[in-house]
């Protein structure tokens, strides 16, 4: 299987973070499918546009800031091979990227990282809250389902936009903190950006659906939403929140049949890269 031109070493016990694939929508309810074409197709990109072939020597165009850290990509695993994988991530103290996928995985794999981690403080970007209680263990219903494992207190969603009325009431109910696209353009990026770092706690794993981003930049997912962030806002959260540290991190719901020339596929990669790059360079806890 191609790996991610991210990737630089095949050597597990070398790496610091190592990107998994979870090819599976059996959660989802869209009426979009094909996500499970998402992780080899964001391979395929970042080798594409992510890198650069001079007579056999190959460069990276690498994010401007932070350093290079060694990742090793362990390719694709069925989902029910996700206990087993992500613990021995875990308890090898390496950081899991993994890429879906429709977003119910988040479920398992904050279910197994948990086993080794004390409470999680939880970064949820996403359109939509998935607070679903009504109806759960599926894609609409990750934070109701994730609630035990996780500590709502230093946990946040961020870029929601299109909440159903239980979902309302249990954002409420819970007291769990939201920034819609909207308080960001009021408040200011810096302002949220320093707001969401003095509220994560020790174990921050970040979630990343797709469809944060507004769709003029990321046509290519399950469930698209108008008046999401801008794709450099969402990066410049994401290098803050990985410069002090996380545990993990997941790339959601792009869906590649419904892309326009693989411009969703091709922002994962970059995502991802800025993630990398920048996780731990001001991690003084």
């Amino acid at each position: 299987m191609e790996k991610i031109c991210w990737a630089n070493t095949e050597n597990f016990d070398d790496a610091g973070y190592v990107i998994v694939g979870i090819p599976d929508e059996s959660k989802s309810h869209s009426l979009r499918t094909g996500t499970e074409e998402a992780p080899s197709k964001i391979r395929q990109i970042s080798n594409l546009r992510d890198s650069y072939d001079r007579d056999g020597t190959i460069s990276l165009g690498r994010p401007f800031r932070g350093t290079e850290k060694k990742v090793c990509d362990l390719g694709d695993i069925e989902r029910n091979k996700i206990k087993d994988t992500f613990e021995k991530i875990s308890s090898s103290s390496k950081i899991p990227i993994s890429i879906g996928g429709d977003h119910s995985i988040t479920l398992d794999i904050i279910t197994s990282l948990s086993k080794t981690n004390e409470k999680i403080s939880l970064v949820y970007f996403d359109a939509h809250p998935d607070f679903v209680s009504s109806h759960t263990n599926y894609y609409g219903s990750v934070i109701t389902d994730v609630l035990p494992n996780i500590e709502i207190a230093s946990s946040i969603q961020i870029g929601i936009r299109t909440p159903e009325e239980e979902e309302l009431m249990n954002i409420k109910k819970n007291n769990f903190n939201v920034i819609t696209p909207f308080d960001i353009n009021i408040q200011g990026l810096e302002k949220i950006a320093n707001s969401v770092i003095d509220k994560l706690g020790k174990n921050v794993y970040v979630s990343f659906d797709m469809d944060c981003v507004d769709p003029s930049f990321a046509p290519g997912v399950s469930v698209p939403v108008p008046l999401g962030l801008n794709s450099v806002d969402c990066v410049y959260l994401l290098q803050r929140i990985a410069e002090k540290g996380i545990i993990g991190m997941d790339i959601m719901e792009v869906c590649p049949k419904y892309d326009v020339k693989d411009r969703t596929s091709h922002l994962a990669s970059r995502i991802i890269s800025e993630v990398l790059f920048s996780s731990g360079e001001n991690n003084n806890d």
